[in-house]
């Protein structure tokens, strides 16, 4: 008990872990880095009983990736650089870049209503909505999940035909599954290819991720972690109508790290092609106000500065399961570098969490092999990014605009 204690005051001093670890980033090394990340990283474990994490940081131009714990508690593999992990909703801002690449080969339009690429909703409720609606959560009220009873896509377009918003398209932010698994089909469609081998054979490469998986391969089940319930029960994540879509990525830290420079638009650290760095960068245009951030395509937004409240908040439970009145930002909001961008993910044993500052060039990607509350991941990148940046840390909620 007095161990668990300690572990819970540590956690609640987030702030003094990063103001006391402050460094200038231009003079960091692996060792300095190191020791800022442990501060907050070995704690947070304990609290959760979490079995293995791997981060990725990058600060300074430079990437460092960290292990911690094992990949499974039974065989006592640790995690290394190649432990493969459960990105759950992380996976939609893949989702979004193919979206988004596919806008600029001119196969979509996020304008367009889906019934321009589902011809059988025609006529619908749903078939009115647009993909931009879809790829920000503003369809007008889709549920969480994909309905238990759908077990196929035939299925899950007849739920889609008797579908009725609860509120006109763009005018409430639901977080869904659904919405961003159809733009992901619809994606595929348009591409003339299955939205898996899409982005096994195109996205993954085209982005220099090498150890990113739509389904692990035989050869690389030793590296997959086990992920932990609740319970501490062992569980993987099962697939499902509109999973791959929506939750579906294996990764390791390396990848997810790279993934994480090309999005600050770091080019003289990772070379892309340009029409594909032009995707990724147009996921981060603003497109709704919706309570204490900015909607991008997927990603989340805040001012930078952030501060601590705003990201509990835009990260806390009522966000993802309550309708939140939005704003629309007509025109939109061009991409931009003074902000805090940021998305969490789960499933059942495996919980994720990335954040950047594209102005400041940090950022942090968690991964963990259980799914742990919002709060103490936001907490914990909020801690360890102010440290490596040196910046004072906001606790005070400001305006988002």
């Amino acid at each position: 008990m007095k161990i668990r204690k300690r572990v819970c005051l540590a956690l609640a001093s987030f702030s003094f872990v990063g103001a006391s670890s402050a460094a200038p980033a231009a003079s960091s090394d692996n060792a300095s880095v190191r020791q800022m990340v442990d501060a907050t990283i070995k704690p947070l474990m304990a609290l959760h009983g979490i079995a293995g994490m791997a981060v990725g940081v990058v600060v300074g131009g430079r990437a460092y990736v960290f292990d911690y714990g094992v990949a499974s508690k039974e065989t006592k593999q640790p995690v290394t650089r190649d432990t493969l992990f459960e990105l759950g909703s992380v996976s939609k801002t893949f989702t979004a870049t193919l979206a988004s690449y596919a806008q600029t080969k001119g196969d979509l339009s996020f304008s367009d209503p889906v019934s321009k690429y589902l011809a059988s909703l025609n006529g619908s409720e749903f078939g009115k909505v647009t993909l931009l609606n879809l790829g920000t959560h503003t369809p007008g009220g889709l549920p969480l999940q994909v309905p238990d009873a759908i077990h196929d896509n035939a299925q899950l377009l007849q739920y889609f035909s008797a579908w009725r918003p609860a509120r006109p398209p763009g005018t409430v932010r639901t977080y869904s599954n659904p919405g961003i698994g159809t733009l992901g089909l619809i994606t595929a469609n348009a591409m003339n290819q299955d939205f898996d081998a899409l982005m096994q054979t195109r996205l993954f490469p085209a982005l220099g991720l090498t150890h990113t998986y739509m389904r692990v391969p035989a050869a690389k089940q030793r590296d997959y972690a086990q992920g932990y319930a609740k319970d501490d029960r062992p569980i993987r994540m099962k697939g499902g109508v509109l999973s791959s879509e929506a939750y579906g990525v294996r990764t390791t830290a390396a990848d997810m790290t790279r993934f994480m420079q090309i999005n600050m638009n770091q080019v003289h650290q990772v070379r892309v092609d340009p029409a594909w760095q032009r995707a990724v960068t147009a996921t981060h245009a603003g497109y709704f106000n919706a309570g204490p951030m900015t909607q991008d395509l997927i990603w989340e937004q805040y001012p930078y500065p952030a501060a601590l409240p705003a990201l509990l908040e835009g990260n806390g439970q009522p966000m993802i399961l309550n309708a939140t009145p939005v704003t629309a930002i007509d025109p939109p909001q061009p991409p931009r570098d003074d902000v805090w961008i940021n998305k969490t993910g789960s499933t059942n044993g495996f919980g994720t969490y990335i954040a950047f500052v594209p102005r400041e060039g940090v950022g942090i990607v968690m991964l963990a092999n259980r799914n742990i509350p919002n709060d103490d991941r936001v907490k914990a990148a909020y801690a360890i990014i102010t440290a490596l940046t040196g910046a004072p840390q906001n606790d005070k909620q400001n305006d988002k605009r």
